[in-house]
């Protein structure tokens, strides 16, 4: 069965950090990329950021580019997700998830979108509060 286990949650001050990470088991790593997406009260799911496994390709969601960083440990089959620089409005539940990357896509596709994504974990809280 695949599993997808999202931890390092929790609540921090404006301006600090979180490393959040993603163990997955029961597929082939290198044939998908590992996406975060957050869901925050009253708002859609969106796409945070993605990896392609294959060759550590990333794509980041504009309001997260250069405060966040994803960086993948394909022999662990885990996924981190570096939250620096927090603001309030990245409060919310994060979720890892896992799509078979299309052949025929090159690797700097964007794929952040959440229906290209079968499998998904149990979501880890982020607050950002003072």
């Amino acid at each position: 069965d695949v599993q997808l286990q999202a931890s390092g949650g929790g609540l921090v001050q404006p301006g600090g950090s979180l490393r959040l990470s993603c163990v997955g088991s029961g597929f082939t790593f290198d044939d998908y990329a590992i996406g975060w997406f957050r869901r925050a009260p009253g708002k859609e799911r969106e796409g945070v950021s993605r990896i392609r496994s294959k060759d550590g390709s990333t794509y980041y969601a504009d309001s997260v580019k250069g405060r966040f960083t994803i960086s993948s440990d394909n022999a662990k089959s885990t996924v981190l997700l570096q939250t620096n620089s927090l603001k309030p409005e990245d409060t919310a539940v994060y979720f890892c998830a896992a799509g078979r990357w299309p052949s025929y896509r090159g690797s700097s596709y964007y794929f952040l979108h959440p229906r290209w994504y079968s499998y998904w974990g149990q979501g880890t809280q982020v607050t950002v509060s003072s």
